[in-house]
C-alpha cells in the first residue's frame, strides 16, 4: 500500500468510535448502498474488473514488436528498479502482456514491462527465487498493444529518440497504411512533431554508423543534419565523413580531439563535412584500418607490418564489392604517399 493509500486508510480510521448509533447505521446502510451499485455495475458491465497474476518471468517474452532493446538492458541501468523491488518485497505495479498459444515454453508476450521482467528476472539468478513478476492480461489488437507501449514509455529517457523513431518508421506501415497523418491522431500528437522522429529513423546507415551506438543519436542531431542531407554533395562529403569515422573507431585508433566515442563531437564532425570545413585530421599511427564502402556489407582490412602491407578479406566478398573496397584502398595510399 502506498503512503496516499495509507493517509487516505487512516483518514477513515480517525473517525471510528465517536459517531453515534445513528451515524453507524446511515454509515452502514451507505455501504450497503455503494456495494449494491459496485456489483450492479460489474453486472451491467460499466466497471471492468482487472485481474492480476504472479508469474515466473520465464514464461513470458518480449512481443516482437517492443519498443525496447532488452538486449540493452543490464543491472546498471536497471539498478533503480532492482532495489525498489528488493526494499518492497516484490513487483509494485504490474507488466502489461497478451496470452499467447500453441508456443512452447512462453504463456504470455510483454507489451509493457520490459525493465520489470529483467529486473525479476535478475533477482530470481541472483538469490532471491521468491519473487515473481506481476502482470495483468488483456486482449489487444497489434495496434492498441503499440499506443499502448507508445503512451507508457514516450517520456521516459531511458529508450532513446532512434529507438523510438525506429518504432514509429515501422508502426506507420503497419497500422496506419504509412499515413502519417492518421498515425499522429490516434497516438494524440502533432504531425510536424511526429514527422521529425520519422525522419531521424531514415537517417543513412553510415550515418548511424558513425555514432558509438544508435541510442546516442537524438532527434536535435536528425534535425541539425537534415538541411546537409537534402543538398547532394554536401550529403556525399558527410557520408564520407560517416565513414571514415566509423572506421577509425573500429579499429580503435585515437587522437586528440577526434570524436570517436563522443555522440556530441560526432555531429560537430558531421556538421563541419556538410558545411565543407571537415578538418582532414590523421589519427597517431596505427598497424590496422579497416575499409567500408556504403554500397557492400563487406570490410577490407589493411595491416602495415615494416615496409609490408597485408590485406584481408572475405573470400566469399563479390568481385564489384571487391573492386569498391580496393578502390579505398588506393585513394587512401595516393593521399598518404
Amino acid at each position: 500500500m502506498t503512503k496516499k493509500h495509507d493517509a487516505i486508510f487512516d483518514a477513515v480510521l480517525s473517525g471510528m468510535g465517536t459517531e453515534d448509533r445513528s451515524q453507524k447505521k446511515d454509515r452502514g446502510a451507505g455501504r450497503f448502498l455503494k456495494r449494491g451499485n459496485a456489483i450492479g455495475d460489474k453486472i451491467s458491465g460499466d466497471v471492468d474488473e482487472k485481474t492480476l497474476h504472479w508469474v515466473d518471468p520465464a514464461r513470458c517474452r518480449m512481443w516482437d514488436r517492443h519498443n525496447r532493446n532488452y538486449a540493452l538492458l543490464t543491472p546498471e541501468n536497471c539498478a533503480d528498479l532492482i532495489e525498489g523491488i528488493q526494499q518492497q518485497g516484490k513487483q509494485e505495479f504490474p507488466a502489461i502482456v497478451r496470452r499467447i498459444t500453441g508456443e512452447d515454453g512462453f504463456d504470455y508476450e510483454v507489451i509493457c514491462g520490459a525493465r520489470r521482467h529483467y529486473a525479476v528476472s535478475w533477482l530470481r539468478e541472483n538469490n532471491y527465487p521468491q519473487f515473481k513478476y506481476l502482470i495483468e492480461v488483456r486482449d489487444l489488437s497489434d495496434e492498441e498493444a503499440f499506443r499502448l507501449a507508445d503512451i507508457e514509455n514516450r517520456d521516459r529517457a531511458d529508450i532513446s529518440d532512434y529507438e523510438r523513431a525506429c518504432d514509429y518508421a515501422a508502426a506507420v506501415k503497419l497500422y496506419y497504411g504509412g499515413k502519417q497523418k492518421d498515425m499522429a491522431q490516434r497516438l494524440q500528437v502533432s504531425e510536424a512533431w511526429l514527422s521529425r522522429y520519422l525522419f531521424l529513423a531514415k537517417l543513412p546507415a553510415e550515418i548511424v554508423q558513425a555514432y558509438p551506438s544508435p541510442n546516442d543519436i537524438r532527434e536535435l542531431h536528425a534535425r541539425t543534419l537534415k538541411p546537409f542531407l537534402a543538398q547532394p554533395k554536401a550529403r556525399a562529403e558527410m557520408i564520407e565523413r560517416a565513414e571514415w569515422l566509423a572506421s577509425m573507431r573500429l579499429v580503435g585508433a585515437t587522437s586528440d580531439g577526434m570524436p570517436w566515442n563522443d555522440a556530441g563531437k560526432v555531429l560537430d564532425e558531421l556538421k563541419r563535412a556538410g558545411q565543407g570545413k571537415a578538418i582532414k585530421r590523421k589519427p597517431r599511427p596505427s598497424r590496422t584500418h579497416v575499409y567500408t564502402d556504403r554500397g557492400t556489407d563487406y570490410n577490407m582490412t589493411r595491416t602495415d607490418k615494416g615496409r609490408q602491407i597485408t590485406l584481408q578479406i572475405d573470400k566469399d566478398v563479390p568481385v564489384d564489392d571487391l573492386r569498391k573496397l580496393l578502390e579505398k584502398f588506393l585513394l587512401d595510399r595516393s593521399e598518404n604517399l
